[in-house]
């Protein structure tokens, strides 16, 4: 993952309610899995790293749910499925597996983003920097202009 996506997501999960959380780890899933892909032939070592990545993510999805809603039981099957999925592909060296793990987060995803849209609950996050971002007079660079940047940015007092 480069430098700027990551920025990107740190951006978005300080600005995230619990429904665009998820919407953010199948992301960063897919982006996960996306690159392991890219660096199969080249480096056995950056496709390991990938799917271990890939894995986390999954991991921090089966541990928020919550399991008195039964739907919870299913989506963990799904995810176990998918963690199944990244071994073999792990294990074989073999990108092809990706592709089935990437099925299920894929459908879930699209799901998962419908239902953000309906979800007007508050940030997760609290007492984060508010960023600006904006194009300058510069050569079409892109700036982000942090404000509120009190001793307290971070802590409760």
């Amino acid at each position: 993952m480069v430098k700027e996506l990551k920025q990107e997501y740190t951006r978005r999960i300080t600005q995230a309610n619990k429904t665009q959380l998820i919407v953010i780890l199948y992301e960063m899933f897919l982006t996960y899995t996306k690159d392991a892909r890219e660096v199969c032939a080249e480096s056995r070592i950056e496709f390991r790293e990938n799917i271990r990545k890939a894995r986390g993510c999954l991991d921090e999805l089966m541990a928020s749910l919550d399991f008195e809603y039964e739907i919870s039981m299913n989506l963990l099957q799904l995810y176990l499925y998918a963690n199944r999925e990244l071994i073999h592909a792990d294990i074989r060296n073999n990108p092809k597996r990706l592709d089935e793990a990437d099925k299920v987060i894929r459908g879930l995803h699209e799901a998962y983003v419908q239902l953000a849209a309906l979800d007007t609950s508050a940030p997760v996050m609290e007492n984060t920097q508010t960023i600006y971002a904006g194009l300058t007079y510069g050569k079409n660079t892109l700036t982000e202009n942090l404000s509120d940047q009190g001793i307290n940015r971070g802590f409760r007092v």
